[in-house]
């Protein structure tokens, strides 16, 4: 079973490592956002209080990094349904779980290198995280989201059957999941009802979690942040199984 996990893990990996495309742009379109609002608002940030633009911004951006990358990953399973790879994966005497999990480990796995890299990259921008030590507690933060979100990716390629759905129902969830968190602004300052909705939405507390370990702020607090990660990722987890074993080729 190990074996199957490797493997299937390696293919994700090779395949991310051949497309130069997806590289640079893990990069190009995390660094123009980057630059565009963290220099653009900057001076706005600073005069309302706030500090350094840039230093509260890298985590949102991380964050977004690692949620369109592994949330879009479930095309993958699109993929391999058209070209029957998936059909010959099902009928191996091999259980479902274990093709999965072996998938999703490598999705997971490609869309925490993104987000280490937009870190690495923001480094020569000004960025400068609060504690080493702590930076090695928000790599872990970046592993959850992202085996939570390719879960979640591999659930919705489960059980839609066509690329314009979806991208569709994909954007559908990205954009309200990234927007009405606390990404782009902080939560002390929000009106009530983007407080509340931010509350509810798990994104929240992994940008919270991340600001927390490479800045030193966080609103929630780390503990909480945790406990709403660990309930998401084992929720999204549960519903990528299920979803996965349902599945028609």
């Amino acid at each position: 079973m190990m074996r199957v996990i490797y493997v299937l893990w390696l293919r994700q990996l090779k395949k991310y490592g051949r497309s130069k495309s997806r590289v640079v742009g893990a990069v190009g379109q995390p660094l123009l956002f980057l630059l565009a609002l963290g220099y653009g608002l900057g001076s706005v940030f600073a005069r309302a209080g706030k500090g350094d633009y840039i230093q509260f911004l890298v985590p949102g951006v991380i964050v977004q990094t690692i949620l369109f990358a592994s949330i879009f990953w479930g095309v993958n399973i699109l993929f391999d349904r058209m070209l029957g790879f998936l059909k010959e994966l099902l009928v191996a005497p091999v259980p479902r779980l274990t093709i999965l999990l072996g998938s999703v480990l490598g999705g997971a796995t490609t869309g925490f290198l993104q987000g280490a890299l937009v870190l690495l990259v923001s480094l020569a921008i000004g960025f400068r995280p609060y504690s080493l030590p702590l930076t090695l507690v928000a790599f872990a933060i970046m592993a959850m989201l992202a085996i939570g979100m390719t879960s979640l990716g591999a659930g919705l390629g489960s059980i839609i059957d066509n690329m314009p759905g979806f991208q569709a129902v994909n954007n559908f969830i990205i954009f309200p999941l990234y927007f009405l968190s606390s990404s782009l602004y902080p939560l002390d300052s929000a009106p009530p009802a983007l407080k509340i909705i931010a509350m509810f939405n798990p994104l929240s507390y992994a940008v919270d979690a991340l600001r927390g370990t490479l800045i030193n702020q966080s609103h929630y607090g780390l503990a909480t942040d945790f406990a709403a990660l660990g309930i998401t990722m084992v929720a999204l987890i549960a519903f990528g199984t299920v979803c996965f074993r349902r599945i028609q080729t």
